[in-house]
């Protein structure tokens, strides 16, 4: 348990840090910039979390929020866009040996034994949470919620041992919150933040005023999507701008099912004749009737089903009219059905809006389009677009990794958390590529730069130099120009060792190479008469044939 100035204590530990190095000391009056959704509450100062929310308790409609973007996930184009990002941005792999995730540490500056433990201890993480088998469901959990929580098992006796277990936290029950205490400037008056504690409460029912448990700061790993509403008080998914469309096209698609119910059969409409018959007997006679020949069938939206319930209105009511004594009796006639059932331009047109709204190119969900492994001109720019929305969406998630990578090496000892502020920029996380679109795009580069060089190579010297070419024609950087130069030297040096080693030929050698070729030459001459003593007997031939 962590220990709180406040009188009571958090669940959890904590790492230690400098106060003098504590952001929230500086004096301001705002809170820090932040992108992580947290509300700001006062407390009672219970180990439980009897809070009040001053923006509003919207922890309800947190989880309200999460729980409208998992039912948009199940939609059928939702789920299939999702699958999409999902396998896009997630490559498994089922070589030995390979992860979907690594870190890359070319350019951290520590020694050679630091480099080894802190990719040992990425490793375990990865070990820790399955990542290799899992890692598509933690992502794709990520993506709809739009955000993630994780709470960080270790022995609190033992910090050293570092994260013993990491185990998920539904969303909807766990939010982070900030405390704010303020003292009133003397000298001018205005209420200046003097510290900020944060921590997470866990809530079983999300809502409640009891609120839950108190965790401690460092015991929970929290990523977001990083979008935020309009008053940037709350945080939204990706999945936040798809819902108008989808609800759009639900409606859209259940109405046209009940249209084409309803207008597609033929109606009937029944003249039935009453006589004489006084006016509550006539009724009477009307709905015996009606109830022995009326349809039954009803249209359930939830399931798509038709069925046979009299406790509802028919969608195929018939017309029942009473016809008196004097007319032409009881008759039957039919009314045609609705034409232009088949048009769904409409539904076309939202499902094109909930493409668009899922960040996925659309010629990806269409069903009559095809996957090709043409040339990359054949990419289009959604494609492009795409591949950039997924690098986007892998450098906001390697902050997952990054923060439980921070925790375990500050736990175990390795570095401290001011080593950590210098070093995180360095530490960059490595995702496995499997994409083709990225490969042709690679290569047509390529082929176009190497074709743009053939037709400037004759002008080298004369109006451009070899770095000018070799920076705006085969956009090399300095580093790779200075590398190429060096490999190239390497290279002159090996043929010019292999020459040297080759053992010089003797005299007899040399008379037997100059014999070998005039043999060779003789040869050549034979071969030429042969073949003018053959055009002279074809010729012969041929002459002695016309006569």
């Amino acid at each position: 348990m962590a220990d709180d100035s406040r009188g009571f204590r958090l669940f959890g530990f904590e790492l230690r840090r400098s106060p003098t190095e504590d952001p929230n000391k500086k004096p301001s009056i705002v809170p820090a910039k932040d992108d992580d959704g947290a509300g700001y509450v006062t407390a009672s100062g219970s180990h439980y979390g009897q809070y009040i929310n001053l923006d509003g308790d919207d922890s309800k409609d947190n989880a309200q929020l999460i729980m409208k973007y998992r039912g948009t996930a199940m939609h059928p184009e939702c789920d299939a866009a999702i699958e999409d990002i999902v396998n896009e941005t997630i490559v498994s792999t089922s070589e030995a040996g390979e992860q979907s995730v690594d870190i890359e540490l070319e350019n951290l500056k520590v020694s050679d034994g630091i480099k080894k433990q802190i990719k040992e201890e990425f490793d375990n993480i990865i070990s820790m949470l399955d990542f290799n088998e899992s890692g598509h469901d933690i992502f794709k959990r990520w993506y709809i919620d739009g955000r993630l929580y994780h709470h960080l098992v270790v022995n609190e006796s033992q910090l050293k041992l570092g994260i013993q277990e990491i185990r998920p936290i539904d969303s909807s029950k766990i939010r982070k919150v900030k405390q704010v205490q303020k003292k009133k400037d003397p000298e001018t008056g205005a209420q200046l933040i003097e510290k900020v504690d944060e921590y997470y409460i866990y809530q079983d029912k999300p809502g409640e005023r009891t609120a839950g448990v108190k965790l401690s700061l460092d015991s929970v790993s929290y990523i977001t999507s990083g979008i935020l509403d309009e008053t940037r008080k709350k945080v939204l998914g990706y999945l936040h701008k798809a819902l108008k469309p989808l609800n759009q096209l639900r409606m859209m698609e259940d109405s046209l099912v009940i249209y084409r119910l309803a207008r597609a059969p033929e109606r009937r409409i029944f003249y039935i004749d009453v006589g004489n018959l006084p006016r509550g007997k006539a009724e009477g006679y009307m709905k015996d009737i009606m109830a022995r020949y009326r349809n039954k069938l009803v249209y359930d939206a939830k399931t798509g089903e038709i069925r046979d319930d009299r406790k509802h209105m028919s969608m195929l009511e018939d017309f029942w009219l009473p016809r008196r004594e004097g007319g032409r009796g009881t008759e039957i006639s039919t009314l045609p059905g609705g034409d232009n059932l088949g048009q769904i331009d409409d539904i076309v047109y939202f499902q094109k809006k909930l493409y668009k709204a899922l960040n996925v190119p659309i010629n990806r969900l269409e069903q009559e389009a095809q996957f090709s492994l043409g040339r990359s001109s054949e990419i289009t720019r959604d494609e492009l677009k795409f591949q950039k929305f997924v690098a986007r969406l892998r450098t906001r998630f390697g902050k997952f990794f990054t923060d439980l990578l921070k925790t375990q090496l500050i736990l175990k000892g390795i570095i401290t958390e001011d080593d950590w502020q210098d070093m995180k920029n360095d530490i960059i996380v490595d995702y496995l590529k499997d994409n083709h679109f990225s490969e042709l795009k690679e290569s047509e580069l390529l082929r176009e730069r190497v074709q743009t060089l053939d037709q400037v190579s004759q002008y080298v010297g004369t109006y451009f130099s070899r770095d000018w070419v070799m920076k705006n024609v085969l956009q090399f950087s300095d580093e790779e120009i200075e590398k190429m130069a060096d490999d190239a030297k390497d290279e002159s040096d090996q043929m010019g060792d292999q020459e040297e080693e080759m053992p010089p030929q003797n005299e007899e050698e040399v008379q037997k190479d100059s014999d070998l070729s005039i043999d060779e030459n003789i040869v050549r001459e034979l071969e030429s008469e042969v073949k003018l003593k053959e055009l002279e007997v074809l010729e012969n031939i041929n002459n002695s044939l016309k006569k």
